[in-house]
């Protein structure tokens, strides 16, 4: 059988942000061992929190790793849960720069429709997720930032003949850190909890991409 191909990717830091979960996470993730990898290549990219770098990087990487499916992760601060994001919005911030001090001058990515859906796949990384006991909820919503961006540039490479058949965002918050005790009121999730239930969801990812592949043969 040919080998599947899974494209994993974080974000660097940004502004408000020192400290982006996603980059030990994508490092945990691409390192797993399992029999149930054994016939799948995991590759891991960072972005930069940039307009540029995502439209410039996203066509280099698949057409590096040719990924069957993209699994890509997030950051959302305000949030204390595990978002699995179902659309990405044609919406895209003119109030806050990128990284690079990039400000946009208009409001939406594209022309065309107000959102595009990942697919129904999205329930079944929840109930993934859920499964090792962590808070994760489905969300309509990915804001209007680079995690939307990159989320609808993702869903439109899916749409190609020779694109990734499936694509799916989390956004995970910002976790407990330095060993400090969560107390009832504050708790945050730790890296190895994140690590658990995202594997979880990779390991699904997996399963559709290889159903997938059977189906195309």
């Amino acid at each position: 059988m040919t080998k599947l191909r899974i494209l994993v990717t974080g974000f660097e830091p940004f502004p408000g942000a020192p400290y982006n979960p996603t980059q030990p996470l994508v490092a945990r993730l691409i390192k797993l061992r399992r029999p149930a990898l054994a016939d799948v290549e995991l590759c891991g990219h960072i972005f930069p929190v940039s307009y540029s770098a995502v439209d410039r990087q996203l066509p280099e990487l698949l057409g590096k790793h040719l990924p069957d499916a993209l699994l890509m992760f997030g950051l959302a601060t305000r949030t204390s849960w595990v978002r699995i994001e179902t659309r990405a919005r044609n919406a895209v911030t003119m109030l806050w720069p990128d990284a690079n001090h990039t400000r946009v001058r208009k409001g939406s990515i594209a022309g065309g429709a107000d959102a595009m859906m990942f697919g129904p796949h999205t329930e079944r990384l929840l109930r993934s997720a859920l499964a090792t006991g962590i808070d994760a909820r489905t969300s309509n919503n990915a804001g209007s930032y680079l995690c939307n961006y990159l989320s609808w540039r993702a869903i439109e490479a899916t749409k190609r003949h020779d694109g990734p058949h499936l694509a799916a965002f989390i956004h995970v918050p910002l976790l407990a850190r330095d060993g400090v005790s969560r107390q009832k009121g504050t708790a945050r999730i730790t890296l190895e909890e994140l690590v658990d239930a995202s594997e979880a969801m990779l390991m699904e990812m997996v399963r559709l991409a290889r159903s997938d592949m059977r189906k195309s043969a």
